[in-house]
């Protein structure tokens, strides 16, 4: 294993101080921080909106393979109105995502990007007007205190060393006091001891000496202190007032980006899930049944043979043309004004009689001219079923005619 380095002995917390000369440059720099944060914050956005933009393009993409896959496959009825109902959901929620791109990049990236610009202005050669500003002031207070601080430093020192010196003597004389010595010694230690009261006489006079000038500067600067803290704290005050203005900021922003990517309490997002629930609810196993027997089982209406009595058929009065296809859809005509249309639609296989009657769960309104347009509520006499586009033809109370979407309305018993 490898030998861990040895740990670097901790920095003094007090050489850390916000009061101590230079310190204050870390308020300096946070202005050019909280600008790097706001491209950081426009950065990040933006690659949200790309993935949104992204995820709208694969729904899309999604909704559409499938789409043209199911529209071949043989289902039919209520079952394929709901799988149907699936592709339709994903083309809006696919809108509605493509939609947050679009406020992320158009609104909210523009809006803290104006803010920047606003917030930050720049000086000449000097970076931020902000920073410039506030590393002025705080140089120009901190100027003379830190002055008088090296003074203080200086003269601690000194005292200390003469401390120390001091103590060096006094230590020597401990020394020699304690020592056995012959008789020739103990004339040169009472020589030496002379000299070393002279010494130890010396050393406390400058330390006393010292330690006076050194409690004259540190008075001189505890005197000053108060006033040189209250102007500190004054242009740190307006820091703070500046960053609480672009926090406020950056919440109101966070909090709108919040409401575009919150979907959950979007009400279109609600009304497409609830129509998906609506449609596939409404799956009826006795409708699809009922569908297949009269459209492809014995219910189809069938012209048994029977001795045809040969006539000579005119039809002067036919008001539209028959098997007209539109939108997908089969028109078939259903007025007449001769009884012998009935025997014709027959020998077509087309079936004008009335089937039942509906009820509309949705409002709709008619694109063409020959789709019918009703309210939730409406009555609506069926003339003809469900088409294999989706389509039934029916008349409203009113007596209007028309073409109807059968995932619209549901049967009356």
């Amino acid at each position: 294993k490898m030998a861990t380095p040895p740990r670097e002995p901790p920095e003094d917390a007090r050489k850390q101080s916000f009061w101590m000369p230079g310190n204050y440059k870390r308020t300096v720099h946070r202005t050019d921080q909280s600008y790097q944060a706001c491209n950081d914050i426009m950065a990040c956005f933006l690659e949200r909106a790309k993935v949104e933009k992204q995820y709208a393009q694969q729904l899309s993409q999604w909704s559409s393979k499938w789409k043209s896959i199911v529209d071949s496959r043989p289902l039919y009825g209520s079952l394929m109105r709901a799988w149907q109902c699936f592709f339709t959901s994903t083309e809006r929620l696919s809108a509605l995502h493509s939609s947050i791109s679009q406020s992320l990049i158009s609104e909210e990236g523009e809006r803290v990007r104006a803010w920047q610009k606003e917030t930050f202005p720049k000086k000449m050669f000097c970076g931020f007007r902000e920073s410039y500003d506030n590393d002025t002031s705080f140089s120009r207070v901190q100027k003379p205190w830190t002055k008088k601080l090296k003074k203080l430093d200086s003269v601690r020192l000194s005292y200390h060393k003469a401390c120390q010196k001091e103590q060096t003597v006094i230590d020597k004389e401990k020394q020699a006091n304690e020592s056995e010595t012959t008789p020739e010694k103990q004339q040169k230690l009472v020589q030496t001891e002379g000299r070393a009261g002279f010494d130890h006489k010396t050393a406390l006079l400058s330390s006393l000496q010292v330690r006076e000038r050194y409690e004259k500067v540190l008075e001189e600067v505890t005197s000053c202190t108060p006033r040189y803290m209250e102007e500190m704290e004054a242009i740190f005050d307006q820091s703070q007032e500046e960053e609480r203005k672009r926090i406020s900021f950056l919440k109101q922003a966070f909090l709108s980006i919040h409401r575009h990517l919150d979907i959950t309490n979007n009400e279109s997002v609600k009304a497409v899930y609830s129509e998906l629930h609506h449609t596939l609810m409404s799956i009826s196993e006795q409708d699809d049944l009922r569908w297949w027997k009269n459209n492809r089982g014995p219910g189809m209406p069938t012209d048994w043979p029977k001795i045809e009595v040969h006539e000579k058929v005119s039809f002067p009065n036919v008001m539209s043309t028959i098997c007209v296809k539109k939108k997908k859809k089969t028109q078939t005509l259903h007025t007449l004004k001769t009884n012998y249309e009935i025997f014709f639609f027959n020998l077509l296989g087309c079936n004008t009689t009335d089937k039942h009657k509906v009820r509309a769960l949705y409002d709709y309104v008619g694109e063409e001219g020959d789709e019918l347009s009703f309210k939730a509520g409406d009555n609506i006499r069926t003339l003809e079923e469900e088409d294999d586009q989706g389509w039934c033809r029916g008349i409203l109370s009113g007596g209007k005619e028309g073409f109807y979407p059968a995932n619209y309305v549901e049967v009356v018993e």
